[in-house]
């Protein structure tokens, strides 16, 4: 390990952070000031965010871990390393906040009634989404497989892997047995022709891609941890709009699922910032009063031009 002292910009953060071996960086971010072209004093770590925002993301994720340090005060360093690192944050959101916010739209355990909706809804709308497909419901039903060959002749629909019999719903059973687990999703992979390694582990919010790696329960750990050995990267989701088991229906209103986006992106509370995953089931989509509610969702979201739907294959958009 060694260390460098400077003032912390993204320019020299992420020189630093490029050197695999590098695993603490110094930042003296009191030590210069920085005025504007009027002479009025700029805090000196929003100019220097400011100076090259392309790794926005990876400076703001390494502030948080803590790999960014700041001295202590004494009579060259005038500002608190608390107040330093929170102006950093503070710049780094502020710089975040202009660019745009990707949404990643994702219903699961499709081919379900309610997918040709899904389908059709998509299409008037004209935006991206994403399915992660159950490879038994393919052949349930002759009308399950046309929802299925609509999904995947929709160029706004991405199709990716969801299981082949989905744990069969018996989700601890299915994670205690790896590799039946693995040649499961294996399986949906080949008979569903999906060009993507992409999977959504069925009753778990696991993340499993590049440096990532977030397991929610543990049981599904060695079966998420084979699959990336093979190659596959592991989605979750940051908000639900969760289903009634009962009913079908779903349980939040459009107005409480839209402020909670907006919320979770304004406060850059999801996993990667200025990118929201929303978890979805298709078969919350198969009366008229489920789809009113999808589509009054989408056109809420649409309001804002800065909002992008896109596939999660193209996740995440990193600035």
């Amino acid at each position: 390990m060694w260390k460098k002292t400077f003032a912390v910009g993204i320019a020299a953060v992420t020189a630093l952070l490029s050197v695999s071996s590098c695993n603490s960086i110094v930042g003296n971010t009191a030590a210069q000031s920085t005025v504007d072209s009027l002479g009025n004093p700029i805090d000196n770590e929003e100019a220097l965010v400011k100076k090259d925002t392309v790794r926005l993301m990876d400076l703001l994720d390494s502030l948080n871990k803590g790999k960014i340090q700041f001295p202590a005060m004494d009579s060259i360093n005038k500002v608190d390393p608390k107040v330093a690192k929170r102006n950093m944050r503070d710049s780094i959101y502020r710089e975040l906040n202009k660019k745009d916010k990707h949404i990643y739209l994702t219903f699961d355990d499709g081919p379900l009634i309610g997918s040709s909706a899904i389908d059709s809804i998509t299409t008037a709308k004209n935006i991206k989404i994403s399915a992660f497909l159950v490879g038994k419901h393919v052949n349930m039903s002759k009308r399950l497989k046309r929802d299925f060959d609509r999904y995947m002749n929709n160029p706004l629909v991405d199709c990716y892997n969801h299981s082949y019999t989905h744990a069969g719903n018996r989700f601890h059973a299915f994670y205690s047995n790896p590799d039946m687990a693995t040649a499961d999703f294996e399986k949906a992979e080949k008979d569903l022709g999906l060009k993507h390694k992409i999977i959504r582990m069925p009753g778990r919010n696991i993340w499993l891609f590049d440096d990532v790696r977030r397991i929610d329960l543990t049981s599904g750990q060695q079966t998420a941890d084979m699959l990336g050995v093979n190659g596959y990267r592991i989605y979750g989701w940051d908000v639900e709009w969760k289903i009634n088991g009962l009913s079908g229906k779903p349980v939040q209103s459009v107005d409480e699922m839209y402020r909670r986006i907006r919320n979770m992106l304004g406060n850059k509370s999801t996993l990667k910032p200025n990118n929201i995953v929303l978890l979805m089931h298709d078969d919350m989509f198969q009366n008229k009063k489920g789809q009113q509610l999808l589509s009054s969702l989408i056109d809420s979201l649409k309001q804002h031009k800065d909002y992008k739907f896109d596939f999660i294959a193209d996740y995440p958009v990193k600035y």
